[in-house]
């Protein structure tokens, strides 16, 4: 028996055989694979999805925290763009219509050409991972002088001693198209721990924005495996670490001279927020300013946050969700000083990627805030009326796919990438 299976059949050996049952019968896929959801119910006004809630006592705080009414407003059509990429981790618009794509395992930047042209793997990236340790890549992101400087920013990790996942590091680089090519490669970030738990949890966030400023903010994933021990170990409540955070970083990788926690006594200075479970997506409103995150819940409880300055966001003391094998985590879903998300799934959706649509390809679609779905399989529109969800339209949820990434093209059309090599359009019939 491999040795690292050994920890686990004793936690198994354990527990009192029913237990012990309901544990295996409910534990989290392996990456790529998706539970079969029934088919989404399409009457307006009701709530898509058919299936019970997880925690059917779990009463919202304000009437449009949940289960929003499903709504249509904009017919679409879906495009193939192409299905030769590997386990599609974030797409990035070139100038002329290419997209730079980045795939998770093993690391890798390809350019999309609009002919559905895929070139092979950029080169330079070689000595971003340690010898012997497999380079990991997750979102990919333009910087604002793109035009001028061609720089770009990818977070990473790297698969270490043993199997285990590093922490989430950011790095810069400058795209040579024509060498096909990274050059110039820089480290500016490395998530602290280096090596997190060790588990094989790949609760690492990751995703890229920028502030009007040119700051970025880069979420941080808390990395427990959904074990007893690493709930009450609550690295996301401690500020001496970047696990379960939004950290906030000048473009060279200093903290932002605005952070909360600069004179802090044992706070990290890159730490903005804190608080969060599994953050999958980060976004900008660019009608209002506000900086949006959705993040997994365990069974239930997938969310939806308005991210503030020091601001603490529950887990895992407070959450909607339960654990896997169904009994309750921390204290409830409210605590004083620990912020409500603005809307929660439950059941999960698997909250991925998400991205605020302005474009006028789609006038009706304009305030509405696209997620990507892992366990829920398609991607999701939710109609935004004053920071509150009013209505939820789900998509693709016929391609039965995890889907990754989600991002709005300079002409409009709405991007979904697949973990399983597919690239989706979405346009006007």
């Amino acid at each position: 028996m491999n040795d690292w299976l050994k920890p686990g059949m004793l936690c198994l050996a354990l527990l009192p055989a029913p237990l012990a049952a309901q544990t295996i019968a409910t534990a989290p896929l392996p990456e790529g694979e998706s539970r079969e959801h029934p088919a989404p119910k399409v009457a307006e006004g009701e709530y898509w999805d058919p299936r019970p809630p997880e925690t059917p006592k779990n009463n919202p705080a304000f009437q449009e925290q949940t289960r929003a009414p499903f709504k249509s407003v904009a017919p679409h059509k879906v495009t193939l763009v192409t299905d030769k990429l590997g386990t599609g981790w974030s797409v990035a618009f070139l100038p002329g219509g290419k997209l730079l794509v980045s795939e998770k395992l093993p690391g890798a930047l390809k350019v999309l050409e609009p002919s559905g042209n895929l070139s092979a793997p950029l080169t330079g990236l070689e000595n971003i991972a340690a010898p012997g340790h497999k380079l990991g890549l997750l979102e990919v992101v333009l910087a604002p002088d793109f035009a001028k400087s061609r720089r770009i920013y990818f977070s990473f990790f790297e698969v270490v001693e043993k199997g285990f996942w590093s922490n989430t590091n950011l790095a810069y680089a400058t795209l040579d198209e024509n060498g096909n090519a990274v050059r110039d490669v820089k480290v500016i970030f490395k998530g602290s721990p280096a090596v997190p738990l060790n588990n094989w949890s790949s609760k690492q966030g990751g995703r890229i924005v920028f502030g009007k400023d040119g700051s970025i903010f880069l979420i941080m994933g808390d990395r427990d495996a959904n074990r007893h021990w690493d709930y009450m170990a609550k690295l996301a409540q401690k500020l001496d670490n970047h696990l379960g955070k939004v950290v906030h970083l000048t473009p060279e990788g200093a903290p932002a001279k605005d952070n909360p926690f600069l004179q802090t006594k044992g706070a990290l200075p890159e730490i903005w927020a804190y608080g969060l479970r599994s953050p999958q997506g980060l976004a900008f409103d660019p009608k209002t300013g506000q900086l949006w995150e959705v993040e997994h819940g365990p069974r239930g409880g997938d969310e939806v946050n308005i991210i503030g300055r020091g601001k603490n966001y529950g887990w895992p003391i407070i959450t909607r969700g339960i654990n896997y094998p169904g009994e309750p985590i921390g204290e409830g879903v409210a605590k004083k000083g620990m912020e409500q998300p603005v809307y929660y799934w439950d059941p999960v959706i698997g909250t991925s990627a998400m991205a605020f649509y302005q474009g006028d390809l789609f006038p009706q679609w304009k305030n509405s805030l696209f997620v990507a779905g892992l366990r829920g399989v398609g991607i999701y529109r939710l109609e935004i009326k004053g920071d509150k969800v009013v209505a939820e339209e789900p998509m693709l949820t016929d391609q039965k796919l995890r889907m990754r990434d989600v991002k709005i093209a300079p002409d409009g059309a709405v991007y979904a990438l697949a973990e399983r090599g597919k690239l989706f359009k979405l346009t006007p019939p």
